[in-house]
């Protein structure tokens, strides 16, 4: 593999022959990552990246896009069949741009929306401060009990009442348990509200029904493409047919211009592989992979977040083993095990330290992995926290087991 940048470019050869080894030798446990097959790698590098293709297809503004128009058609239409959408767009660069589309469809600058605060659960694109979403407009933000750690629904309805917004959002990125999608659409419904359901994290499981799909119940459906889809690195939004003209125009020329063709062809391929049956298989594993790993954590006198999971990803508080999130991540790092630190519902740390740890099982569970892996990599991430300096040979060992790209590591 990489012939031509072998010879042409030692320096980024190198640095790409290290990621992948890395990502091959290590245990890849942040949640919102995941391992593409092999057709999605390639249709990530094909020709089709030298395409520009601004518009939607059959009404594009360049000529020549006969052929990337059927790559994007087939996006369109398996991205329909596999979650049952009215419409979509499949061209935003990311989930943030997708969420941004959203935006821009619905409110006015200044303008007020109810969402799940960041601390508590939610995303930078949720009304952050430092992100445009609460630079530009006025969040009113919800959380979760904190002796639960379940959203707090009748805060949320208090919310709305109170400031009677133009958009109430539901989603995470941070959160372990199911989201009521259909209540919080009633809720909406009862104070005018449009209704925004951003599925990033959760997109495979709702795809694979193992978690309830908001598709039936919200104006707008943002997601990622990879995470649980796992797809490659992008985002779309799906909405109801009246709200597809608006969002169309907000993603082009609202936003962006040419969209990615390569990037839209993988998203094509992933959805395609998603639409295979062995698809559930993958994504009920993932789940249980999660339990697993909520048990094993919980038998090591280990705090959870909410006291388990309900999908693919697992909140530590790492206050029950007297350390910071911060603290656990790099300690993990040393044994190649790769976490991300996060803030826990009440977290007295800062964003930069925080007292939780995320982990999920997507990545995992592309690898082969199962409920008893999930037991050994507890053992091993609980040994790598306490310092144990023999768990980094293990790991590797380990992996062995599971061969990621072998064809790239050659």
């Amino acid at each position: 593999m990489f012939e031509a940048l072998s010879a042409q470019d030692p320096e980024v050869y190198d640095a790409i022959q290290k990621e992948v080894r890395r990502q091959a030798e290590g245990l890849e446990l942040i949640a919102s990552e995941n391992f593409v097959s092999p057709a999605v790698l390639e249709a990530l590098g094909s020709p089709l990246t030298n395409k520009y293709a601004e518009g939607l297809p059959g009404k594009r503004y360049y000529g020549g896009c006969q052929f990337v128009d059927v790559a994007e058609n087939l996006a369109i239409a398996r991205a329909k069949a596999l979650f049952g959408c009215d419409a979509v767009n499949v061209q935003p660069h990311s989930g943030a741009q997708a969420n941004m589309a959203v935006f821009f469809s619905v409110l006015e600058p200044g303008e007020s929306f109810v969402a799940m605060s960041l601390s508590e659960g939610g995303h930078l694109t949720h009304g952050s401060p430092v992100n445009f979403s609460g630079r530009l407009y006025r969040p009113h933000h919800y959380g979760v009990h904190h002796e639960t750690h379940r959203i707090d629904y009748d805060q949320v309805h208090r919310l709305l009442r109170d400031v009677r917004p133009k958009l109430l959002i539901a989603g995470a990125s941070a959160y372990p348990r199911i989201i009521d999608f259909q209540k919080l659409a009633g809720m909406a419904q009862e104070v005018g509200a449009k209704f925004m359901t951003d599925i990033a994290h959760i997109a495979g499981l709702v795809a694979a029904g193992e978690h309830p799909s908001p598709v039936p119940y919200a104006d707008f459906v943002t997601t990622t493409t990879h995470k649980t889809l796992r797809g490659p690195r992008g985002g779309m939004v799906m909405m109801k047919e009246a709200e597809a003209k608006v969002v169309n125009s907000r993603v082009f020329p609202g936003m962006q211009g040419g969209p990615l063709m390569h990037v839209i062809a993988a998203k094509a391929v992933a959805f395609g592989e998603a639409l295979r049956p062995e698809w559930k298989v993958y994504q009920q594993q993932i789940v249980k992979n999660a339990k697993a790993m909520a048990e094993g954590f919980l038998s090591k006198g280990y705090k959870l977040i909410s006291g388990g999971t309900d999908n693919h990803l697992v909140l530590l508080d790492m206050r029950s083993k007297g350390m910071t999130g911060k603290a656990a991540e790099e300690a993990l790092a040393r044994a190649e095990i790769t976490v991300n630190k996060n803030m826990i519902p009440g977290d007295p740390e800062s964003p930069f330290v925080t007292s939780g740890v995320r982990v999920g099982t997507p990545a995992l569970t592309a690898r082969g992995m199962k409920e008893g892996e999930m037991r050994t990599i507890v053992g091993l991430m609980d040994r790598a926290i306490q310092g144990d300096p023999k768990v980094k040979d293990e790991v590797h060992e380990f992996c062995k087991s599971f061969p990621l790209y072998e064809a790239w590591t050659r």
